[in-house]
């Protein structure tokens, strides 16, 4: 009987211990990718759990608490998608790395969804996307659940002669994770904050000059600005079809190549990508190789810090020890492109502008809002929100202009291209014989002043945003608690070659620091 027993509650207790409910998972900041695929493969953790956690923390942090004012809007549906992923996982089914990793989109990026597409601007509130963009659905292809749309600087910052980054009409002014009383730099400020105060695993933002590159460098995070035509750009709202790039913001250089690879493929509807000499993958980390410096040759473009403090001059310094460390070659490059390169870019911008809002806006259907920038003009002008703080005279300015059959257009494209190009980039990369050029991303993050705008500082990332070239910038240090980040640029479709270098100088470094939301 005593056996029969013992046999008994030997039984219960073996089914109480199926049954029993897994210890519940551990969230810690600043896990990767690859930590949450590893849990996820190991039954630790479920998409709903992470989803989950990554939307308390948006209304604990974001909405509340610091009230960073990153997140413009949320995905009422990403519960459900991640639900639906759990599933596929329970049959054995992955999608690959980004399979139930929640992104944030920056809000110039259409999804068919519930969530709207706005630029942050009031005129384009409740405007909604008739499909889904190559870059969302490639997204969603890979399995990532996308939390939601990420505010920025309003119309990518191609709005006033004078504005505040990373304020937007619709979303108001996002901070800096480090210091709420600095600016996150724009025009993917949202992106960048969030992914910097773990509000998501990684983000996606656009860039046309610098707003890749310098949210990321000021929120110390990873950001790689792809050649354009790797990543599609329809279904973006556009400044320039010359210079327009997505691409992925993170934590740390190989979860932005994750993210990176799974955003390449070609798109007839935008002919950039459809280039003879383009050179995609679908996996960019092979080449986030620990000893990617060895035998390189890098060209320190040195004119960015003419103008700076001794304490940049003294990060990069060292910086630039570590690489010869690690046996890169270093060529001083006193100069990069022609003077006259930024004042054609920016015509071209103008004409760009103008031509692509206009067929964004006709792409939206019948019953848009805005039909033309001629109508959202009128409508910001009259929004006492709008105009409170910022003039919005370069949309006037942008509406000015005729149409891309201009000869002012195409000559002032041609010298663009000219000067940051074959006598630019390719010109001096070509004479050192160089891997890669490297530059301070800018200086660290300014205090915000809507009244007075922004205060950039140092700034390098025209060269290969101008030239349609890639780009990467790393943490390298800080000033006074605020990040500062390297920049990392070369020829046309080199980002393994950017990865590599970038890889290890991270590796190395680890200069990467988890914000504190500090107060002053």
């Amino acid at each position: 009987m005593k056996l029969r027993q013992l046999a008994f509650f030997s039984l219960l207790f073996f089914y109480a211990c199926q049954s029993a409910e897994k210890a519940p998972y551990v969230f810690k900041e600043e896990l990767s990718i690859e930590d949450y695929q590893n849990a996820l493969t190991a039954g630790e953790v479920t998409v709903q759990e992470i989803t989950a956690y990554y939307l308390q923390r948006i209304d604990s942090l974001d909405k509340n608490g610091p009230k960073l004012n990153s997140v413009l809007t949320l995905n009422p549906d990403a519960m459900a998608i991640a639900e639906k992923l759990d599933k596929e996982l329970a049959d054995g089914k992955s999608r690959g790395p980004l399979h139930g990793i929640p992104v944030l989109l920056k809000d110039n990026i259409d999804t068919k969804d519930k969530m709207p597409c706005t630029a942050g601007a009031r005129a384009m509130r409740g405007s909604m996307p008739l499909k889904d963009s190559p870059l969302a659905a490639q997204l969603r292809t890979a399995g990532a659940v996308i939390l939601g749309k990420a505010n920025l600087s309003e119309w990518a910052n191609f709005h006033s002669n004078q504005s505040s980054s990373g304020w937007s009409g619709l979303g108001g002014q996002t901070k800096n994770p480090y210091r709420l009383t600095h600016n996150p730099c724009g025009s993917s400020a949202g992106s960048g904050a969030a992914v910097s105060a773990n509000l998501c695993a990684f983000a996606i933002g656009t860039e046309t000059n610098g707003s890749i590159i310098c949210p990321s460098h000021s929120n110390g995070i990873v950001g790689i600005k792809p050649t354009v035509g790797l990543i599609s750009r329809s279904g973006i709202i556009p400044i320039s079809h010359t210079q327009d790039t997505a691409g992925p913001m993170a934590r740390s250089v190989k979860d932005a190549a994750m993210a990176l690879g799974v955003l390449t493929s070609s798109d007839p509807m935008d002919d950039k990508t459809m280039q003879e000499s383009r050179v995609a993958l679908n996996d960019y980390t092979p080449f986030c190789i620990a000893e990617g410096l060895k035998n390189k040759r890098i060209g320190y473009y040195k004119k960015p810090l003419s103008k700076d403090s001794s304490e940049l001059s003294k990060i990069m310094q060292q910086t630039l020890a570590d690489f010869s460390a690690q046996g890169a070659t270093i060529v001083v490059l006193d100069t990069i492109i022609h003077r006259d390169t930024g004042k054609n870019s920016f015509q071209v911008l103008l004409y760009e502008f103008k031509d692509g809002l206009n067929k964004y806006l006709k792409g939206l259907g019948k019953e848009r809002r805005v039909k033309t920038l001629d109508q959202l003009i009128e409508l910001t002008f009259a929004d006492s929100i709008e105009m409170k703080y910022h003039d919005h005279e370069l949309l006037k300015t942008a509406n000015e202009k005729k149409s891309l059959d201009e000869d002012e257009y195409k000559e002032a494209l041609a010298l663009a291209l000219k000067y940051s190009r074959e006598e630019g980039m390719d010109k001096v990369m070509d004479d050192h014989d160089l891997d890669v050029i490297i530059a301070p991303s800018g200086s660290p993050a300014w205090p915000t002043s809507l009244e007075n705008g922004d205060t950039f500082g140092v700034f390098s990332s025209s060269p290969a945003a101008i030239s349609g070239y890639p780009s990467i910038t790393v943490p390298m240090g800080q000033i006074d608690g605020l990040p500062v980040g390297l920049s990392i640029f070369g020829k046309a479709w080199t980002e393994g070659k950017l990865i590599e270098v970038a890889y290890a100088f991270e590796q190395a470094s680890n200069h990467r620091i988890v914000p504190l939301f500090k107060k002053d």
